[in-house]
C-alpha cells in the first residue's frame, strides 16, 4: 500500500523490517570490524601475559630462606629473657646523638697511620726530634677489649648491636656491665657500627672518655642507658615470642565460633 502522507505533506518513512535483509547483515558486520572481540594468544610470539605476583614461585638465595625462617621462629617460639632483651633497641632520637657522638672518635684508617709513621720516620732520619703526641680518644672496639676496660671499669659507655650472630658472642655483656656498673645500651645494626671504626661490623663499642665539648652529651646518654637498660629489670625479664599465625587465628576463631553457636543451642 502507498503510504499516507500527511497533511504537512512530508512523507512518512516506511516501517523497518524485523531481522532485516542479508545485504543489511552484511553491511553491518562489515562495518564493525573494530568492534569485534579479539581474543588475546599469549604463545611465543603472541600478546604479553599480564603482571602478576611470582614471588611464591621464586627461588629465594638460602641466607634469604634463612633469614625469614629465623623470622618466623622468632615469632612463633616463646623466646627467654636473656635473648629477647637484644629486641628492644635505642629509640631513634637517642640513637642519632649516640652515632653523631661516635663518629667524631672514629680511630684512625690504615692509610691515616701509614703517613703518621711515614712522616716521624723522616723527620728521624733527617735527625730531627718527633714531637711528642697526646694519646687519642677514639672509640674502643673488639669484644675481648671491650670485655676487658669493662672489668677494669675504663668504659664510660658500652654500644652492642643487636643482630650479632651468633647470639651467644654477646649474650652475657649485658649482665656484666650491670655487675660492674658501666652504662650500656643496645643498637640496631652492627653494620652501622662497623662505620664507626672502619671494619665490614663490629659486634660492640665502647667509649673511655670524650672531650670537653661533648660531655653533656655523653652525660644524657650515659643517664638513657641506666633508665632504659640497665636499670629497667622489667625489660630484662620480659619473655618474647609465643605469636600465632594467621591460619591458627583463623582455625581457633572458626572452633569459638563453633563452640559459642553450640552453647546457644543448648539454652534455648
Amino acid at each position: 500500500m502507498p503510504s499516507k502522507k500527511p497533511s504537512s505533506g512530508k512523507a512518512v518513512a516506511p516501517a523497518p523490517q524485523i531481522g532485516g535483509s542479508k545485504d543489511q547483515k552484511k553491511s553491518t558486520a562489515s562495518k564493525s570490524v573494530l568492534f569485534e572481540k579479539r581474543p588475546r594468544v599469549f604463545n611465543i610470539g603472541g600478546s604479553l601475559p599480564p603482571k602478576r605476583d611470582i614471588s611464591r614461585f621464586v627461588k629465594w638465595p638460602r641466607n634469604v630462606k634463612i633469614q625469614r625462617q629465623k623470622r618466623v621462629l622468632m615469632h612463633r617460639l616463646k623466646v627467654p629473657p636473656a635473648i629477647n632483651q637484644f629486641s628492644r633497641a635505642l629509640d631513634k632520637n637517642h640513637a642519632t646523638i649516640l652515632f653523631k657522638l661516635l663518629n667524631k672518635y672514629k680511630p684512625e684508617t690504615d692509610e691515616e697511620r701509614r703517613k703518621r709513621l711515614l712522616a716521624a720516620a723522616s723527620a728521624k732520619v733527617q735527625g730531627q726530634k718527633p714531637e711528642k703526641q697526646e694519646k687519642a680518644v677514639v672509640a674502643q672496639y673488639g669484644l675481648n677489649h671491650v670485655t676487658t676496660l669493662v672489668e677494669q671499669k675504663k668504659a664510660k659507655l658500652v654500644v652492642i648491636a643487636h643482630d650479632v650472630e651468633p647470639i651467644e658472642l654477646v649474650l652475657w655483656l649485658p649482665a656484666l656491665c650491670r655487675k660492674m656498673d658501666v652504662p650500656y645500651v643496645i643498637v640496631k645494626g652492627k653494620a652501622r657500627l662497623g662505620q664507626v671504626v672502619h671494619k665490614k661490623t663490629a659486634a660492640v663499642v665502647a667509649l673511655t672518655g670524650v672531650k670537653n665539648e661533648d660531655k653533656n652529651d655523653l652525660s644524657l646518654l650515659t643517664q638513657v642507658a641506666q633508665d632504659s637498660f640497665n636499670k629497667n629489670a622489667e625489660a630484662r625479664k620480659a619473655w618474647g615470642g609465643g605469636q600465632l599465625g594467621t591460619k591458627s587465628l583463623a582455625q581457633i576463631r572458626k572452633k569459638e565460633k563453633a563452640l559459642a553457636k553450640e552453647r546457644a543451642g543448648r539454652e534455648k
